[in-house]
């Protein structure tokens, strides 16, 4: 088991490397191409910066491919299965149509049009949801029509969540990533756990979707020196997507033998079936959330649900009064809370440890969401050591009333000297600046 670990960490890396020396290169071609757009009203950045990151992006997803179809465990995975073949032909064309709205600005309709195309190749390709298992009622098989149907709904949701969260510096790169750690871990789990060959594809796209973020996340960190644009927050919405698509349905439960040492016991087991349902749900449940909300706000006020605003989660965060740092951090935090979480539960589903560490982090996190509201307040007896902003409102305002009446005292006897001296309208010192109306006069 630890040569696959060597094997897909052996791709991870080529892939963050392809993706980081490549974001240097990209970044000149886009400012001689000119696409650096102007800065817009709902943008958090002051400067124009350059996009089609993208490019690097895509460059570091084929070189993924290349070097997995290479070694000895993961070519398997190509052998046996069509789906990184299709998950290849569908990012080409994503990434296609995202740098050509990089460059010119196309419509969304054309967008939405383009991505559900992407989906259907990738579906003709054989990369579908097949079956899901329901609570309460077993596995379900699809029929064709549903599958497919269910599968672009997935891309598409998948992608467009991704694209909106992506605002702020490193956003939606760094939440991607942690979005793809969890799935790997949970997707090779199931691979070599149980020994479902169906989870290899996800286990390998999830290797190299986080070798995509890690790379271009130097980059793109605050201040950014490079956007990815539409041309990447979609590629790795697919890739995202594509790796769900693959496992999800895919889990057999007469495979995984769950069914033995009676009804609780097989519940237990059974979790590790849902959670492929679920998990695509909880690790972009955040952007999923913000989504939602967008729609909802925008159609509320008569708007295009695709028309842009400053109403998004990173949006208020920032106006809430955290940093631009802060903010990403703390949608990070979130991001790995919720993915993680997840994934532990579905391991040790029995372990109240788990569920309590949950509630305890919540609770942090929830503390740190609201801490710009509430600024803490020094002891009165240390008041004198702190800057006026952590006084009690009433002692800053004396404390600021005192020092502005000592800075008129310190400048009053000044004053006071020079009028004693010469008078009020007596000849004092000499002006530095010369008279000019004087200097230019004939006398």
């Amino acid at each position: 088991m630890g040569q696959p670990v060597r094997e897909y960490l052996l791709t991870l890396c080529v892939t963050v490397a392809v993706t980081y020396l490549l974001t240097g290169p990209v970044r000149k071609f886009a400012i001689a191409a000119g696409a650096m757009p102007e800065i817009r009203a709902r943008d958090v950045h002051r400067e124009p910066t350059p996009r089609l990151g993208g490019i690097a992006m895509f460059g570091g997803l084929c070189a993924g491919l290349l070097v997995a179809d290479h070694l000895d465990n993961l070519n398997g995975v190509f052998e046996l299965s069509n789906e990184p073949r299709a998950l290849l032909s569908g990012a080409a064309l994503i990434w296609l149509v995202g740098v050509l709205d990089d460059k010119f600005e196309i419509d969304a309709l054309i967008k939405l049009g383009a991505q559900m195309i992407s989906a259907g190749v990738m579906v003709m390709q054989g990369l579908t949801i097949l079956w899901i298992p329901i609570p309460g009622i077993g596995t379900v098989s699809l029929t064709q029509w549903q599958g497919n149907l269910l599968t672009v709904a997935l891309v598409v949701i998948t992608i467009n969540a991704v694209n909106f969260v992506d605002g702020l510096d490193g956003l939606a790169a760094g939440m991607v990533c942690i979005a793809a750690a969890a799935f790997f871990m949970y997707s090779y789990r199931i691979w070599y756990g149980y020994g479902i060959e169906a989870a290899a594809p996800a286990t390998l796209f999830a290797a190299i979707l986080m070798g995509m973020c890690l790379g271009f996340l130097p980059h793109n960190m605050h201040p950014a020196r490079i956007f990815m644009g539409d041309s990447g927050s979609m590629l790795i919405g697919l890739v995202l997507a594509a790796g769900a698509c693959s496992i999800t349905g895919q889990v057999d439960p007469d495979a995984m033998a769950l069914w033995a040492g009676g009804e609780r016991n097989a519940t237990h087991a059974m979790l590790p079936v849902f959670i492929p349902l679920l998990l695509p749900l909880t690790i972009i449940a955040i952007p999923m959330a913000d989504l939602v909300l967008a729609i909802v706000r925008r159609t509320w006020k008569g708007q295009s649900p695709f028309a842009a605003d400053r109403g998004h989660l990173h949006h208020r965060l920032l106006e809430i009064g955290h940093s631009h740092s802060r903010a990403v951090l703390i949608m990070y935090f979130w991001s790995g809370l919720i993915a993680f979480g997840a994934v532990a539960y579905s391991v040790h589903s029995a372990s109240m440890w788990i569920v309590l560490a949950l509630v305890a982090l919540s609770a942090v996190g929830l503390v740190l969401l609201l801490l710009p509201r509430f600024t803490p307040r020094a002891p009165r007896w240390a008041e004198s050591l702190v800057p006026p902003r952590y006084r009690h409102a009433e002692r800053a305002a004396e404390a600021a009333a005192r020092e502005a009446e000592a800075e008129e005292e310190a400048r009053t006897p000044v004053a006071a000297g020079v009028s004693g001296v010469n008078g009020a309208t007596a000849v004092g010192p000499r002006s530095r600046f010369p008279d000019r109306r004087k200097a230019g006069s004939s006398r």
